[in-house]
């Protein structure tokens, strides 16, 4: 444990409890990735930062790639997320939209990021 009265484990320390693969359910690793990509998708649309069109984070190339796995995964997995998939489908549906915002060129309807997964977005 650290000396400075906190509770958080040493990053170190090899005893500290580490949860196995096997123990985690399968709806927790997907819904897991899922809002991993999500965070990555928005902070490569520069959505993070206070004026998105100037973000240097902004890279809609890897934008439309996190989007695309994300759609796939939701897509996929719709049927084993229960409560969780709404939430999710709601997300990728902003991100979706936010990149349609910031191209320039914007894609014909159902060419957007991960919408040949989702269908056209609007």
């Amino acid at each position: 444990m650290l000396d400075d009265g906190s509770n958080a484990p040493d990053p170190g320390d090899i005893s500290a409890p580490v949860r196995d693969l096997q123990d985690i359910p399968s709806v927790e690793v997907i819904s897991r990735a899922a809002v991993m990509l999500l965070s990555a998708a928005a902070e490569r649309l520069g959505l993070a930062d206070e004026d998105p069109d100037t973000s240097p984070q902004r890279d809609l190339d890897e934008a439309r790639r996190l989007i695309t796995a994300l759609a796939g995964l939701v897509t996929a997995s719709a049927e084993y997320l229960g409560v969780h998939a709404a939430p999710l489908r709601d997300g990728l549906q902003s991100l979706q939209k936010a990149f349609r915002e910031a191209s320039a060129v914007p894609d014909a309807p159902g060419q957007g990021p991960g919408e040949k997964y989702t269908g056209p977005v609007y």
